[in-house]
């Protein structure tokens, strides 16, 4: 990593700006203002883009238990760096990044002179800030009592968000796991379902000026996981703390930090379109690795018989079955889900890993983080969070040969809770494994801070298309919104691609599938993940076009370039995505009416690709298609259907 920090200037600010006066950074191509003031004490910032506001003027500050620092302020100091920095990262949707961007440094006092660090980075698309307080005296900790942060919008915004749950409820009490449905296109200050407010990421329209993502990004284990409040009728919602029933009670909802200390940064992603929405790297921009990789890890594709066999299968037979289908696939992985400690038991497991890795495939294995934070039955159990027994059972994973695992039902923010992730990750590491979180929360700059972190679920993902109807005639809706939104700014293990018609384990009930095969087939490409749990089963290589087999043996999970191509969060999306020099552009229809769209996609100008579409009925076809000379064409895309376009 090249890390370039030039032209620092530390400069006294003028008595007067303690008075309403207004301190601006302006983006590197100037599109981007950052307003940052003090009024009568009190501290706020606000957004514009290509000169409308999205972000009005918002409150900012934090009180803690030994000192408040949102009220009574006054200037001191402010420093200005121009940041400019370039990383490799594997597994995230581009992987070299040039991070650039102008970084100011307000340092401010309260009435009893203690000081706090206001620290902003402003890029040309996307805004961070986060907050620092210095040790002075003997004061050497601190617990933050409320963060006073807020994002201002507009009466003219509509939201898209999804609802933090009550603590406790649900399944086997284990919400809030970030598992709700979004509501697309809300007015502006709509209560949430359960009254906790929203989880990150949420996306605002401002009408008529353009888009924003808000987030939060770099969490560990020195602080909680956030969220954002209800919006007021004005517009205004706040970052809000866990609630302290969370993890059955356990844990406190108020962060503790050690001084100095540091919060996670805010992060506001803004354009007049979607395009910056999408391609954003800021969750990653703004952090640091926190350990070196024990080794090169490996990412890739993976089979699991629970998603369409469920418990039943985890045994040993069923198991060999999923296993060839891998090694026929030419997958790299096999997930070994819950109930194995039971139905297959552990002394027969070594055997399977053996078998697996004679036909060239790796394991990985299914835990439950859960210790007393909810109900969740099933095994294994009471291995992930302790860390005698954690470690001991890693070392053996190691000795097996195993990859990586999945740990479930986590169900909470709190510091605690953060503090278990962290902890699962970093002994993992030692012991060359790596970690996808399900049941849990949204990964926040997780892919850069942990080198053996591969992905989260964080989203209501393919197991509930199994489970519910709904989830199904929801699919098409839901699929349209995640580019946009929850996988803008993190991995998302969604398990996708569900060939069979019917949601069971001989294709015949269950639930049932309307979106069509290549919709199916493009999630592949929309959903990113650097390790794919692909919900294909063994007898999709004779039911489906043996097109889309030939397609899901060849699709990577790994993208050097994400583009954003068209769309609509809740109607549709269209996006490109490119792994050596290979592009894929990928396209599905939410909206009740066939699609047609005219795209310029320069990367096929010229050329002759392959063109796989849902027809009429969602008759899955493939066919060659010529692209002119500028790269556009147009798009007809089926409703519930999907197009795939591939060099």
């Amino acid at each position: 990593m090249r890390n370039l920090i030039k032209n620092s200037l530390l400069f006294l600010l003028l008595p007067i700006l303690a008075i309403g006066q207004v301190k601006t950074v302006s983006s590197q191509n100037g599109k981007l203002v950052l307003n940052f003031y003090v009024d009568q004490g009190i501290p706020s910032y606000s957004v514009e883009y290509n000169k409308n506001v999205l972000v009005e003027k918002s409150p900012l500050g934090l009180i803690t238990n030994h000192g408040d620092f949102s009220k009574g302020m006054t200037f001191s100091t402010a420093k200005e760096n121009t940041i400019d920095e370039k990383y490799e990262l594997e597994r995230i949707k581009v992987s070299s990044v040039h991070y650039q961007a102008k970084e100011i440094i307000l340092t401010l006092s309260n009435e009893k002179k203690q000081n706090i660090d206001f620290i902003f980075r402003v890029g040309n698309n996307d805004v961070a800030f986060k907050y620092a307080l210095p040790q002075e005296g003997e004061t050497a900790c601190c617990v933050v009592e409320k963060e006073i942060t807020g994002f201002n919008f507009s009466q003219n915004t509509t939201t898209f968000l999804t609802p933090q749950a009550t603590p406790m409820i649900g399944w086997m009490r284990t919400k809030p796991s970030y598992e709700e449905e979004y509501n697309a296109d809300e007015p502006i200050g709509t209560p949430s379902k359960y009254g906790e407010g929203y989880t990150f990421p949420a996306l605002f329209h401002v009408a008529n000026n353009g888009w924003a993502l808000v987030s939060e990004t770099g969490v560990n284990s020195s602080y909680c996981g956030s969220h954002l409040s209800d919006g007021t009728k004005d517009g205004v919602y706040s970052i809000t703390f866990p609630n302290a029933q969370e993890n059955n009670g356990n844990g406190t909802s108020q962060p503790a930090m050690s001084l100095p200390g540091e919060t996670p940064w805010r992060t506001i992603t803004v354009g007049d379109n979607l395009k910056p929405i999408v391609e954003t790297t800021v969750p990653f921009d703004v952090v640091k690795p926190l350990y070196e990789p024990s080794q090169k890890y490996k990412f890739g594709r993976s089979t699991w018989s629970w998603i369409m066999w469920q418990d039943n299968s985890i045994n040993y037979d069923d198991q060999v079955k999923y296993i060839d289908l891998a090694a026929d696939m030419g997958y790299e992985y096999v997930l070994i889900d819950g109930l194995w400690d039971k139905q297959i038991g552990q002394d027969r497991l070594p055997a399977l890993f053996k078998y697996a890795q004679s036909k060239g495939v790796d394991v990985f294995l299914w835990y439950n983080s859960n210790g007393a934070s909810n109900d969740a039955p099933q095994g294994a159990k009471y291995r992930m969070n302790n860390s005698i027994a954690r470690k001991k059972e890693m070392k053996w994973l190691k000795e097996n040969g195993v990859k990586g695992l999945k740990v479930d039902f986590f169900g909470g923010d709190k510091q605690e809770t953060i503090k278990l992730y962290e902890d699962i990750l970093s002994d993992a590491n030692e012991y060359g494994l790596m970690i996808i979180f399900h049941g849990c929360t949204l990964p926040r700059g997780w892919e850069k801070m942990y080198p053996n972190y591969v992905s989260s679920e964080a989203v209501l993902a393919s197991e509930n298309l199994i489970f519910t109807q709904r989830s199904n005639d929801l699919e098409a809706f839901s699929a349209s919104l995640h580019p946009f939104i929850r996988n803008a700014v993190g991995s998302m293990e969604f398990g996708p691609v569900l060939l069979n018609k019917k949601h069971n384990r001989t294709n015949d009930g269950g639930t049932t599938r309307v979106t069509g095969d290549v919709f199916q087939l493009a999630t592949a490409v929309l959903y990113q993940s650097s390790v794919q749990m692909f919900a294909i089963a063994p007898n999709n290589l004779t039911d489906v076009p043996s097109f889309a087999i030939d397609f899901m043996k060849k699709v990577p999970t790994t993208w050097d370039e994400t583009r954003y191509i068209d769309g609509y969060p809740g109607k549709y999306c269209i996006l490109a995505r490119r792994h050596n020099d290979k592009w894929y552009v990928v396209g599905i229809n939410a909206t009740k009416e066939t699609l047609k769209v005219k795209v310029k996609l320069p990367m096929f100008a010229d050329k002759e690709i392959t063109y796989y579409s849902d027809e009429k009925g969602n008759k899955p076809e493939m066919k060659k298609l010529k692209i002119n000379k500028n790269g556009e064409t147009s798009l007809t895309i089926q409703t519930n259907g999907g197009v795939i376009l591939t060099n």
